[in-house]
């Protein structure tokens, strides 16, 4: 039987709040979430983001699958049920580092419309850009850096975003880049001017 100890939980005030933080990191905090298929292109874009706001002395951190599957979610499989609370721990995860003061770049497939819509309830909407990384199918299944689309066709992978699991495109992102049409620096840069105000603007 599960015990609910939330009615045990009760929260310290401490005398540090983010506002302290952000003032003392002189700019803002806010999540930047990268959403696409396998392959889309969600980490490289985000590196170079990170490094170009590492440039401009802006404090980072950078939330993808290898540092959240094989440690805070390593119990976790890709089930519809496992994604959905996979996404789960990452959006609280996400949203304890924009309280500690920094920009925090998240690249998840995170196929779910649901999901998505739930961190943004988590990190608060003033808080979440979505940057939704479109690229086709048959561009990420011919890039395959590493090999899922090859093993998912052979039916070696079960549950394979695009092609045994739906993904649910966000219908109205705060910015979408075509891959297919647009070079990772020039996306890089144009989601740096997009957030640029946001970095200096008080919450």
């Amino acid at each position: 039987m599960k015990i609910n100890m939330n009615k045990n939980i009760i929260p310290h005030n401490y005398q540090i709040s983010v506002n302290d933080r952000r003032k003392s990191n002189q700019h803002n905090s806010f999540l930047l979430w990268f959403t696409g298929l396998s392959g889309s292109g969600k980490s490289t874009i985000a590196n170079v983001v990170e490094q170009k706001l590492h440039q401009k002395g802006i404090k980072t951190f950078t939330l993808d699958g290898d540092n959240i599957r094989k440690g805070i979610n390593n119990d976790l499989t890709f089930s519809p049920e496992d994604r959905t609370e996979n996404i789960r721990r990452i959006a609280e995860v996400a949203n304890l580092m924009v309280n500690a003061g920094l920009v925090t770049l998240a690249a998840f497939v995170s196929p779910y419309k649901k999901d998505r819509e739930n961190i943004r309830s988590i990190v608060k909407d003033v808080n979440f850009v979505e940057i939704f990384i479109n690229t086709s199918l048959k561009e990420c299944e011919s890039r395959d850096v590493k090999g899922l689309y090859k093993k998912a066709r052979a039916g070696e992978i079960k549950n394979m975003t695009g092609i045994s699991a739906p993904y649910e495109a966000p219908e109205s992102p705060d910015i979408e880049i075509k891959t297919e049409n647009e070079s990772v620096e020039a996306a890089a840069q144009r989601i740096v001017d997009y957030i640029t105000p946001k970095l200096s603007k008080q919450q």
